[in-house]
């Protein structure tokens, strides 16, 4: 273990570093543990940092973070959520599926806040589950403003004092929209939390996320009425007031990631796609003219999400002419300030410092030092990339997880040599492409049109 300290490589705590090396063999975006593993991306860190800064500064960015399944993109995000955490942002993340839209009818709009809100996260929750405690530390700290002026909390006085530096602060929260009514169940939750009153407390956090289908319902538990409820339609005004609540209550913004944004792509129903991208696009126009301060949003895809001109954000006139490259944009110059990101092959001395630091957390993990040579973490690394088209296409998810598998197996067959593992592992795939290549030859090829190929 000294040694391994002595190679750079810190100690880590033993939940996160079994959490982490797990993931890695699962081939799935560690939620803690990131930066352990972090290789590169220097420039595109640096870019998104930039942003955060922005926000501080009470304005709002977007950006598109755009790569193949696997090369990073989920992981950048999870990256930048720990830099966001630590610098005293509040951060909430959610991943795209059939059953969570930007825009959709159902609940599937509504679905996606909900996921925001359970994983909304501060320095204090990384884990998410945040809601109640933010809230919580903003009351503390308006009593603590309150007793710095002198004024007892044992005296009637403290009770009143407080009242009106809760109003002071969610006053601006009126003008916004939906702002009444948000900032009217914050008021109720203050005073259920101050009082004790369990019950009330609850509901008001149930109206906060977004879990009323009905008014009537929320007038019900709430024990007063409110005008609207959080639902499909307007979710996304009651993030922008999140994230103004955010810097009124102490911290620095919050930045919103949402990922696996080909789900978007993959809606089949034209209408029903093109309304998804018009959230996107207003999305866009908020934060770029500063109708949305303290929010950044960071969205994840595929090349396909963005540049196909049939479903993918470029087949949305709005949105294409504010995300298409410029003629200038060039291969091989670098652009890192406009809104899309796009990531980068590792370069091959990334990928062997990626598997060397693996090597060293998987020595630490099981406390001894895995079979392996320097010589031979090259020999893994050149196998990857002798693969056709891995030269432009390998990702860290897939080369990751095959060289996982090779420390298990080694760690697990003490009688298993290094060329016994990789050696047979390259033959028998050999083998099975060969074979592949023959069928697939042997195959007509009718050019069939699918259902996904039809717009409706």
């Amino acid at each position: 273990m000294e040694n391994m300290e002595r190679n750079g490589i810190p100690k880590v705590p033993k939940r996160i570093l079994t959490s982490l090396l797990a993931s890695v063999s699962a081939g799935v975006v560690p939620r803690a543990g990131a930066p352990y593993i972090a290789i590169g991306r220097r420039d595109e860190i640096a870019a998104l940092l930039s942003d955060l800064e922005a926000v501080n500064d009470g304005g709002g960015s977007m950006r598109f973070l755009i790569g193949r399944y696997g090369s990073g993109k989920s992981f950048l995000m999870q990256l930048i959520r720990g830099y966001a955490l630590e610098r005293d942002f509040l951060t909430a993340d959610a991943d795209l599926s059939p059953e969570r839209r930007l825009y959709g009818t159902g609940g599937s709009g509504v679905a996606t806040y909900r996921e925001l809100m359970k994983n909304l996260a501060s320095k204090a929750s990384p884990d998410g589950g945040a809601l109640s405690r933010i809230i919580a530390r903003w009351i503390g700290e308006l009593q603590s403003r309150v007793s710095a002026k002198g004024i007892s909390p044992d005296s009637p006085a403290f009770a009143d004092a407080l009242g009106r530096a809760v109003s002071d602060d969610l006053r601006e929260m009126e003008f916004l929209v939906g702002g009444f009514d948000f900032s009217r169940v914050i008021t109720a939750y203050y005073r259920a939390y101050t009082d004790g009153d369990d019950d009330k407390r609850s509901a008001c956090l149930r109206w906060l996320r977004g879990e009323y289908s009905t008014k009537t319902e929320a007038r019900h538990d709430l024990g007063f009425s409110v005008s609207v409820i959080i639902d499909d339609d307007n979710w996304y005004d009651f993030l922008k007031l999140w994230a103004a609540l955010s810097r009124t209550m102490g911290y620095r913004g919050l930045v919103v990631f949402v990922d696996e944004c080909v789900n978007l792509y993959k809606i089949s129903h034209r209408v029903s796609r093109e309304n998804n991208y018009e959230k996107i696009l207003s999305m866009f126009n908020d934060t770029l003219q500063g109708r949305a301060p303290g929010l950044a949003l960071i969205l994840g895809g595929t090349p396909q999400f963005l540049e196909d001109t049939r479903r993918g954000l470029f087949s949305y006139e709005a949105l294409r002419s504010r995300l298409c490259d410029s003629r200038f944009a060039l291969e091989g110059f670098k652009n890192l300030i406009g809104p899309v990101i796009r990531l980068r092959r590792l370069s091959d001395d990334e990928l062997f410092a990626l598997i060397s630091r693996v090597t060293k957390l998987y020595a630490q993990q099981y406390g001894q030092e895995p079979r392996i040579t320097e010589e031979q973490m090259v020999r893994f690394l050149q196998i990857c990339l002798s693969r056709a088209g891995a030269d432009s296409m390998i990702t860290p998810r897939e080369m990751l997880r095959d060289y996982m598998t090779v420390l298990n197996i080694l760690m697990q067959n003490p009688n298993a040599s290094f060329e016994d593992v990789v050696g047979s592992a390259v033959t028998l795939k050999t083998e099975a492409q060969l074979e592949e290549e023959r069928e697939l030859q042997a195959k007509p090829t009718p050019n069939k049109v699918t259902i996904d190929d039809i717009d409706f």
